[in-house]
């Protein structure tokens, strides 16, 4: 007898407090084991987040990464006001494993029992051809590389750091130029080399670090950038540091080291705690929230979902309001003497608490021609 998805799929409700439902999701025949966290829907009836494709070396901390993850959607989503509910999921790898298409058929079915209540993303590990993949066998996908979908969102959170860079700098400067800034930049992955890109093009000098030393050293010669070793990289002497890589990389241990004015990039859950938030603003460091900063990639995919289609100017427009964000966070911050943290997560709760931005629309998966 014939196996199908349906009889080795299984979807696990585990009990997280303070999340709405976290699933851990296995097939033992698509060698898939994920986890998919839904933490706050009180802006939409459903959540929105990235689906990450890394090895872990267990399932507790592919787990912890993602349940982290879903909190900061669902403050990356209010502060923005781009209408989702937040959420996140993991696909864990074993040592040496690799995504295959049965595999990312068997986690597209597992978003179908959950029936729209989460709609996946592009996120570390993944690409938009590996979406397309899940958008075989699910409408809950977005970011898809497709004229009814809004492709690849990197470029937009690029720009959105961008733009939350030159807001840092304008706290700092009363200037936002980056022109004559130096600029030091930890991963230059999907969203971290178009970051460089537009900072070399507006005269910034910069100075990378990333664990593929060979891509480095190549934008390195194209941008006239320094390299160091990615170890190195917090004791560079710059104007801004620009964590573009995995998260909990600013802790008390890298904090001591760190020689900048101003930590903007687009990584997620950069602060190992909130109390780092604290460590940063003693040190004398503004910091732009991970979740603020990097909003520009939901913007982007928000609006392939609105009624009327995709409109690129529209998301570009939304998202150069990260300057704006961060203008009123840094502001909030320095009123009430707090860390930009904490004035982050104030404006964010007020906002759940009172449904700003809440969404009102139907959801449109133009791709699928549907709607919910």
């Amino acid at each position: 007898m014939t196996t199908t998805l349906q009889d080795t799929l299984v979807l696990e409700e585990l009990a997280i407090p303070g999340y709405e439902r976290v699933i851990k999701v296995t097939d033992e025949a698509a060698r898939l084991l994920a986890c998919i966290a839904i933490h706050d829907r009180r802006l939409c009836k459903a959540s929105l987040g990235g689906t990450r494709i890394l090895a872990y070396a267990s399932f507790d901390d592919a787990l912890r990464d993602c349940l982290r993850l879903a909190k900061g959607m669902t403050y990356k989503s209010a502060v923005s006001e781009s209408g989702w509910g937040g959420a996140k999921s993991v696909i864990m790898l074993a040592k040496g494993q690799k995504k295959t298409p049965k595999m990312l058929h068997a986690f597209a079915e597992a978003l179908n029992r959950l029936e729209g209540i989460y709609i996946c993303a592009e996120d570390v590990g993944t690409t938009p051809e590996d979406i397309a993949m899940v958008a075989q066998k699910t409408p809950y996908a977005v970011g898809l590389p497709n004229e009814k979908s809004s492709g690849n969102p990197a470029y937009y959170t690029a720009w959105g750091v961008f733009r939350g860079i030159q807001a840092a700098l304008k706290h700092l400067f009363n200037n936002p130029a980056v022109e004559g800034r130096t600029v030091a930049i930890q991963g230059v992955g999907a969203v971290g080399e178009r970051v460089a890109e537009l900072l070399f093009w507006h005269g910034a000098k910069l100075i990378l670090a990333d664990i593929n030393q060979e891509k480095a050293h190549h934008l390195a010669h194209q941008y006239g950038a320094k390299v160091v070793a990615p170890d190195e990289i917090y004791s560079q002497a710059c104007d801004i540091f620009a964590p573009c890589a995995l998260g909990a990389i600013i802790n008390p241990k890298t904090i001591a080291q760190l020689r900048c004015l101003a930590v903007a990039g687009s990584a997620n859950n950069q602060l190992l705690t909130e109390e780092d938030g604290e460590r940063l603003m003693r040190a004398g460091i503004l910091y732009a929230p991970d979740f603020v900063i990097n909003a520009g990639g939901l913007i982007n995919v928000t609006a392939e979902t609105m009624p009327y289609g995709y409109r690129p100017c529209e998301a570009r427009n939304k998202t150069d309001k990260i300057f704006d964000q961060l203008m009123l966070i840094f502001d909030i911050a320095t009123q009430n003497k707090i860390s930009t943290e904490a004035a982050a997560m104030r404006l964010g709760d007020y906002r759940l608490r009172y449904g700003v931005g809440k969404r009102v629309d139907p959801i449109y998966m133009h791709h699928a021609n549907m709607s919910y």
